[in-house]
């Protein structure tokens, strides 16, 4: 996926995420939130042997994993 693309689906995942778990953040924590959310997501269901595959599934892993990270940085913060 393109640059352009991965920045606008980073920033599509942000914004469900933060709608989703009720977080606040302009476009550039948003696009932030979903890349990262992205790499997450990514990573913890390699880890358990799930696979996401075309634009559907990059936003799915991505919305799930910003969703996680928001998760456990709330819980830290507490």
């Amino acid at each position: 996926m393109g640059i352009i693309a991965s920045l606008i689906v980073g920033a599509l995942c942000g914004y469900i995420a933060g709608q989703v778990m009720h977080v606040q953040g302009g476009l550039l924590f948003n696009i932030i939130l979903g890349i990262v959310g992205g790499f997450v997501g990514g990573l913890l269901f390699g880890l358990i042997g799930v696979s996401f595959h075309g634009i559907i599934g990059s936003i799915i892993c991505g919305v799930l994993g910003s969703c996680i990270l928001i998760w456990v940085v709330k819980k830290i913060r507490k």
